[in-house]
């Protein structure tokens, strides 16, 4: 692992709190698996629910003074965190590729994004604004002040472990919230990696701690929901798991921020240009080999189109190299272990049975190793089958005819969950009808990547609730204080 870096101070292994590097008491360790071999690439400290309690506890005493420095200050921090993270850019891609399997050029612009959430806070701390309010008594004034919500607990998954945390700690280091962070098991070398660079930068002991575990992370993730110190969860992972969170946070009553499953719709009306939405699929059904919640998952291609549509996409995925994240040139690299192959290859087995054409792909690649499936293309998909009822999180383009503007709107709403969907048309009128009518929390419109610092970034319905990113992302870590003085 270390020969890929070339700062060797980014490779941490231990978890961090209260500004230290601490070990699990029984010395306990999990092993960091490479998806792309199988090599075991670190051991990291298995913390368990002590760790969380001491971490919440040294969150709160930071938090007292932390929160008195000026939104200015907090932005210098932020600046400078982001500052480091461009300067480490190319060791913090590489700890992505070894640990999650992104192709290089993914996991850089995953920095770079991640940055870019930093930034973007950075420039919000100073413009936390409170209100003057007129009142019905004259002798009465009364204003508002936001103050931050207080500790707040991060559950942050696999497939963007460094931009689900700047994402979230961006907003509560502008807020003046203090942190208490639980990487995904599977990838938590960049986490501790920025935890490293926010001790270069300053931040005092307390105010970020990263607890990392694999085997606890149940017992972990309960601490987090039911220590009365902290007083905001936010989570990003599967809907189930964000029920489970939330049913736990009732006993504290938590504000609760969760951004879950998806299953987004891809509509192609009759009169998009086809190349460019063949483009935005390439981008938002193949990037990370599918395994992002705003991936589309369900193509809706109109009949008049299907057959242009579905030859040319086939050509276009073709071109793909796949292969080990680090090789030059590789396009997707692996799925992220023998669990999420084996749901990837049950959807493709089931939509096939049931009468889907399989159009290109739908193989294991044994000779790359054990977690690379190839992309695939599944033609002639119905509502019915597994892969468009469930989120397949793989490289599987299911192709879906439909007829007209209204039925293709039931078909896409007809799902518990709504994260994203996107469509491809040439109609302004259809453009605004069809934005208004999709039951998700964000759309794109002639668009295949919808996500930057500036958009609100979050669903409805079983997707979850809260914002993050853009002017309201930081809102979900302030309280609003209303304050009457009488004259």
């Amino acid at each position: 692992m270390q020969k890929h870096l070339s700062d060797n101070k980014l490779f941490k292994t231990m978890g961090y709190i209260d500004g230290e590097w601490v070990d699990a008491s029984n010395s306990a360790k999990f092993d960091v698996i490479d998806p792309g071999n199988g090599d075991i690439i670190a051991h990291v400290s298995e913390l368990g629910v002590a760790e969380v309690k001491k971490a919440a506890l040294a969150a709160t005493k930071a938090l007292n003074i932390f929160k008195k420095n000026t939104p200015r200050k907090r932005a210098e921090l932020l600046r400078k965190w982001t500052n480091l993270m461009i300067e480490n850019s190319d060791d913090l891609a590489k700890l992505v590729c070894l640990e999650n399997g992104k192709t290089y050029s993914e996991a850089l612009g995953e920095v770079k994004y991640a940055a870019s959430y930093l930034e973007w806070y950075a420039e919000e701390a100073p413009r936390i604004y409170g209100d003057t309010l007129s009142t019905q008594n004259a002798n009465n004034r009364t204003y508002t002040i936001k103050e931050p919500i207080g500790v707040c607990g991060f559950i942050t998954p696999w497939n963007f472990p460094l931009a689900m945390i700047a994402r979230k700690v961006g907003a509560a280091i502008a807020a003046g919230c203090t942190v208490v962070i639980k990487p995904a098991g599977e990838t938590p070398l960049s986490a501790l990696a920025i935890a490293y660079l926010s001790e270069i930068v300053g931040f005092p002991k307390g105010v970020i701690n990263i607890v990392t575990s694999n085997v606890n992370t149940k017992s972990v993730g309960k601490e987090l929901c039911q220590n009365k110190l902290i007083r905001k969860l936010s989570f990003t992972g599967s809907t189930e798991t964000g029920k489970l969170l939330m049913e736990q946070c009732s006993g504290s009553l938590k504000k609760l921020s969760l951004e879950l499953g998806g299953n987004a719709p891809f509509i192609v009306f009759p009169d998009a240009d086809i190349d460019s939405a063949i483009e935005g699929i390439l981008v938002c059904k193949y990037r990370g080999a599918g395994q992002t919640c705003v991936c589309a998952n369900r193509i809706f291609v109109h009949e008049s189109i299907y057959e242009v549509f579905s030859t040319r996409l086939i050509e276009e995925v073709k071109k793909f190299k796949i292969g080990y994240s680090l090789e030059e040139g590789v396009t997707i690299g692996p799925l992220i272990h023998q669990n999420a192959l084996n749901k990837v290859q049950s959807h493709v087995r089931d939509a096939v049975s049931k009468g889907a054409q399989l159009l290109l792909g739908g193989k294991i690649l044994e000779k790359l190793g054990n977690n690379y499936y190839a992309p695939t293309v599944l033609g002639g998909v119905t509502i019915e089958m597994l892969c468009s009822m469930e989120e397949t999180f793989g490289p599987v383009a299911s192709l879906i005819q439909f007829k007209t503007e209204g039925e293709v709107i039931r078909m896409a709403n007809e799902c518990n969950v709504g994260l994203a969907s996107y469509f491809y048309t040439k109609d302004l009128s259809c453009a605004y009808r069809v934005a208004e009518s999709l039951e998700t929390g964000m759309v794109g419109v002639n668009v295949g990547a919808i996500s930057d610092c500036a958009f609100p970034f979050g669903g409805i319905k079983a997707s979850g609730f809260g914002r993050e990113g853009s002017k309201y992302g930081i809102d979900d870590y302030l309280t609003i204080k209303s304050v009457t003085v009488g004259i």
